[in-house]
């Protein structure tokens, strides 16, 4: 009963998480006359400050050390922070300058970027299903780019910019939590400086903008940070199946905004190249799904077979013991091993920083 709660909290986390991020294009334009500079630049100053206070609730503290010794992993962090710049400023920019939609299918096609980055750079082997979603994704960006009469660059430099700080964060291996703290501190400075810099130029809009509009500037590291929080609630709760399936949520209400609230223009190739999306995310589904009935069944299997030979092994054991013969006793004229030096020997492996 107990697990049953918990996935169904799990869930409700998971739903939280994804319709904040779905909901978000509502948020952005209330920060006019902000330009997307400004906004991003208000975004990485106060969601550092927001995630501080998250960080500080739950004293997790100590990986900050550990970072600062790997400079390997700083480099990383640092390229994650440059890339999720560009998406974050590039996001902001479309949904206030009426392309709303155009940036939901930038986060429906980044799951297919993402494997065809796996396969590119990881040498990843693709499923039959999902080598068809690919190329019916590619047709998709094919289609959608003869109806522009061009690329649809905002869509492709967001999935491909997400995709890409994806891959850095797998290789960073941080929480949630932690990377986006490190990450706008890394951000936090140049942003702050810029900040600075519009106001003693007059252009800043932080307080000419009336205290209700600073209020929503600073805002913007609860909204960045809070479905995080979420995220990472639910990703502990219900399996990655689950959360492979809900985070089709956030673009499907990106794009249900832009047709009914904003009223962007669907014209038939549009039609066309979001249904062959649509279509190849099926596929990918379909077939994650499959597999994971199949790992799961493959498990079931191991567990019954060692669960059936386990009798057998135990009395071929019991056997063995009994006829094993007594090992005679060391003379004590044989020296003892010496302890291993070096800092690490005779103790524990370290557990994880919580």
């Amino acid at each position: 009963m107990e697990g049953k709660n918990e996935q169904r909290a799990g869930l409700l986390y998971g739903i939280g998480a994804y319709g904040m991020w779905g909901m978000v294009p509502l948020f952005w334009p209330l920060m006019k006359p902000s330009g997307a500079v400004e906004i991003l630049a208000h975004r990485m100053v106060w969601s550092l400050g927001f995630v501080a206070v998250a960080l500080l609730f739950v004293r997790r503290w100590a990986w900050i050390g550990e970072l600062l010794r790997q400079p390997r992993k700083l480099g990383l962090i640092a390229t994650a922070a440059a890339v999720i710049t560009v998406n974050w400023g590039l996001y902001i920019w479309a949904v206030n300058n009426g392309q709303v939609v155009e940036a939901s299918l930038g986060y429906f096609i980044n799951p297919l970027v993402t494997i065809a980055m796996g396969v590119l750079l990881l040498g990843e082997r693709l499923r039959p299903a999902q080598w068809v979603a690919v190329t019916t994704g590619f047709a998709a960006v094919l289609v959608l780019a003869i109806g522009y009469g061009q690329p649809p660059w905002i869509s492709l430099t967001l999935a491909f910019s997400f995709a890409t700080y994806g891959l850095v964060k797998k290789k960073v291996n941080m929480g949630g939590l932690e990377s986006l703290a490190a990450e706008t501190a890394v951000l936090f400075l140049p942003a702050l400086g810029f900040l600075l810099w519009l106001g003693a130029s007059g252009e800043a809009t932080f307080t000419a903008g009336g205290p209700w509009h600073g209020v929503l500037l600073a805002a913007t590291g609860i909204v960045t940070a809070g479905p995080l929080v979420c995220f990472g609630a639910a990703a502990i709760r219900v399996p990655l199946s689950t959360l492979g399936l809900l985070q089709y949520l956030a673009p499907v209400f990106q794009f249900m905004l832009g047709i009914l609230y904003f009223h962007e223009a669907m014209p038939p190739e549009r039609w066309a190249g979001f249904s062959l999306v649509w279509l190849a995310l099926t596929l990918l589904t379909w077939d994650a799904l499959r597999q994971a009935r199949r790992t799961r069944a493959q498990a079931a299997r191991l567990a019954e077979a060692v669960a059936n030979a386990a009798p057998g092994l135990g009395a071929d054991s019991a056997s063995g013991a009994a006829h094993k013969p007594t090992p005679k006793p060391v003379p004590e004229t044989v020296p003892k091993p010496a302890p291993e030096s070096g800092a690490g020997a005779g103790t524990p492996e370290r557990a994880p920083t919580p």
